[in-house]
């Protein structure tokens, strides 16, 4: 699958182009267009931001105008949060990398400019685009840094295609507890409890004793965890039976 081209628009820093490669590789991205940089190339502030990612640099491509960078694209998104009056189709982020996934797969070569620092894209830039991409952010701040932006659209690329879980757990060699184990625990805490006169005045004592099971079964008890806590009560109780007293 061909990954989509990552083409700045006459950036004015090399840290920030720098930056950009970074952030590209950190997801995957490595094919970069560098339009007419202000202050030349190769760059050594870029080298140096770059920090693991300098294939990037090395391999990105010095082109005079942007035209040149997205020759060889079929499709061509600008990210910007002024269209300047043209009328574009407008998409988020996550939409574009959902897109470029499905243009990709298709044989497609797709590329996505990103503005000059202090500017943005021109106009000329914009007209050579397909799409517009803005990112929802503060309408009354929404000007990226030219390397976050990068950032945030290599981020959605990958997470397009991602299948990692939300949330994982990892429950230790003996695994989850099973009901029955909380269970029993809970059967032996409750009947000694009741043994102390804990639950107190005896028509609340149905509700305490939910609230008590409630409270252990919120938790996703795994086998060492019970194993710890039945060391904690049988140390309490028998503290308790013998007469000393438990810290």
């Amino acid at each position: 699958m061909a990954k989509p081209r990552i083409v700045l628009v006459e950036p004015q820093m090399g840290e920030n182009i720098g930056a950009a490669a970074r952030g590209m590789w950190n997801f995957g991205l490595e094919d970069m267009a560098v339009v007419a940089p202000r202050d030349g190339w190769p760059s050594e502030p870029a080298v140096a931001m770059a920090a693991g990612a300098t294939h990037v640099l090395e391999r990105a491509e010095l082109c005079a105008t942007t035209r040149e960078a997205v020759a060889g694209c079929t499709h061509v998104y600008a990210t910007t949060a002024r269209p300047r009056g043209m009328t574009k189709r407008v998409v988020t982020p996550r939409q574009a990398a959902a897109e470029m996934r499905a243009r990709a797969a298709d044989g497609e070569r797709v590329a996505v400019l990103f503005g000059r620092e202090r500017s943005g894209l021109g106009t000329e830039d914009i007209v050579l685009s397909n799409t517009i991409v803005t990112a929802p952010v503060n309408p009354a701040f929404a000007s990226l840094n030219l390397a976050q932006c990068v950032l945030l659209v290599a981020y959605e690329w990958m997470q397009a295609a991602d299948g990692t879980p939300p949330e994982t757990y990892d429950p230790g060699k003996g695994g989850m507890a099973a009901r029955e184990q909380v269970e029993t625990l809970l059967d032996f805490v409750e009947g000694e409890l009741e043994g102390e006169g804990f639950f107190y005045p005896e028509e609340k004592a149905p509700t305490m004793k939910a609230a008590l099971r409630n409270l252990f079964h919120r938790a996703p008890l795994t086998v060492a965890d019970t194993g710890i806590l039945w060391g904690v009560v049988r140390t309490l109780v028998g503290k308790r039976r013998s007469g000393g007293e438990s810290r």
